[in-house]
């Protein structure tokens, strides 16, 4: 069984996670750009950084260490100066200070730099500080120790190192000029690692502040959903208990406002379905008490020797016979539309069927003054359709037309060009504008009707074949039907 969530929770972590996501998304590529950036910009500065220290140290005596204040080593944290000269390309000698020389930047290509100046140290064998050759004087003796405390490491590559007085990037290789010594390279990336970080840091606090804002929107559009559907959902409730009333529902949102139209127009459908099927008992209750009266009556008059007995047993059998056609047309209509054919469907001559239904109630139109007039082909007119369905369908349509005749009753029948047509007409009044669209309802019992299935037995047996039964007034009722030609 699914575990079920309200509205709310759903646009919560819908909203929450769509949200982190995307900002992560954010967060990870700028991190990575960042990285790949600074990891090319510091590996191409470093390049240039010892390359510039390299070629000054062949320059500078040919590897001869400047002259230092106390023995041949220094060890980390002795803070040792140093002076040396520099010979210029065109034989002239200038002086120097320490502090000018310490300033003198390695940046190699400046098109390829951090904003920050390239330093060198000259480190021992084991690590500890040499010279200073260029930079801040306390951040050589911070990474000569470093250094130091990892002897044994030999060369590396583009090593990021985190002081307490800043982030470094650090590259040491073999002194070029004097075998056993260290040349020691870094570039200064507390700035922008700072700003890294500072960005990190606004990129989670928007995370956040995002996350904040979901939750509340998300209880704000939870609030504009759930109304509507709670709403709907005891309209249903309703609906289903038997209330069948409509109720006045205004939303904002236009699928729930169409919903709650249809919801109201499903409610009509099923408060008019109530009223037809309500009269259509009335009317079946009426019609099945006739005959039902009519055989208990001739039944008692032969039990206490009052009737004739084969002459009452005929009215028996005779309206015995009506209320099982009574029945069998309700079993019809109620199976009509939810079973297919079951293949016994044949050509029938349908000119044989108007004949046949002719014969069975002409009794009954002799009676009300009604004659038939016959306008069929000379040729057969074949329809497949099953015989019994056949008799149903015309036979109801005759008995509407005798019912509503004030002379006459026309029958058509004839082959068309790619259908079957066929057509009953009176000379009645016709049908009632306001009843024409509904005559093969169910359960719609017109004007002189009796138990308003007629018609729709006909139409249901009619469209059970493909065809098709309309309805027109001209001088009386005119039903035509249409079928694909066989």
């Amino acid at each position: 069984m699914k575990r079920q969530w309200h509205i709310k929770t759903h646009l919560l972590a819908t909203l929450i996670g769509l949200t982190t996501a995307i900002l992560l998304i954010v967060a990870l590529a700028f991190n990575l750009s960042m990285y790949g950036f600074i990891r090319s910009r510091v590996s191409a500065q470093l390049s240039g950084v010892s390359q510039s220290a390299s070629d000054e140290r062949r320059d500078d005596g040919q590897g001869q260490i400047p002259e230092q204040k106390q023995g041949q080593n220094k060890g980390p944290g002795q803070g040792r100066k140093q002076d040396r000269a520099q010979t210029q390309a065109q034989g002239e000698e200038q002086e120097q200070s320490p502090e000018e020389e310490k300033e003198a930047p390695f940046d190699g290509n400046p098109d390829r730099v951090m904003g920050t100046k390239g330093s060198a140290v000259l480190l021992n064998a084991d690590g500890s500080l040499l010279s200073n050759l260029h930079g801040d004087e306390t951040v050589a003796e911070d990474l000569a120790a470093w250094y130091q405390g990892r002897a044994g490491d030999g060369t590396l590559q583009n090593k990021v190192v985190f002081l307490e007085n800043g982030t470094y990037v650090v590259s040491v290789e073999d002194d070029p000029v004097t075998a056993g010594q260290y040349l020691l390279t870094y570039v200064d990336v507390t700035s922008i690692s700072n700003f890294t970080q500072r960005i990190n840091t606004v990129l989670l606090l928007v995370i956040l502040a995002a996350i904040l804002i979901s939750v509340l929107l998300s209880r704000r559009f939870a609030r504009s959903f759930a109304e509507p559907v709670r709403q709907l959902s005891d309209f249903a409730g309703e609906i289903g208990g038997g209330n069948l009333e409509p109720r006045a529902l205004d939303f904002r949102d236009l699928e729930f406002d169409e919903l709650a139209g249809s919801m109201n127009k499903m409610a009509a459908d099923l408060r008019e379905a109530r009223q037809k099927q309500e009269v259509f008992f009335q009317n079946v209750s009426h019609e099945l008490r006739t005959p039902l009266t009519s055989i208990r009556g001739n039944a008692e008059g032969i039990v206490y020797g009052l009737m004739e007995p084969q002459s009452a047993a005929k009215v028996i059998l005779t309206e015995s016979d009506k209320l099982g056609g009574l029945v069998e047309d309700i079993l019809f209509l109620s199976r009509a539309g939810k079973e297919k054919q079951d293949g016994g469907a044949q050509p029938l001559d349908l000119r044989e069927v108007f004949s046949l239904c002719v014969s069975e109630q002409r009794a009954q139109a002799e009676q009300q003054g009604v004659s038939f007039v016959f306008d069929f082909d000379e040729s057969p007119v074949f329809l497949a359709i099953r015989e019994q369905d056949a008799e149903r369908m015309i036979g109801n349509l005759i008995s509407n037309a005798i019912r509503y005749a004030g002379k006459t009753v026309t029958l058509r029948c004839r082959n068309e060009t790619d259908a079957v047509f066929f057509a009953v007409a009176d000379d009645g009044p016709g049908v009632a504008a306001e009843d024409l669209p509904h005559v093969f309802e169910r359960m719609y019992k017109g004007r002189g009707g009796r138990h308003g299935i007629g018609l729709a037995i006909a139409q249901a047996a009619a469209q059970g074949c493909g065809g098709d039964i309309t309805v027109h007034n001209d001088n009386g009722a005119v039903f035509e039907a249409r079928f694909p030609a066989v």
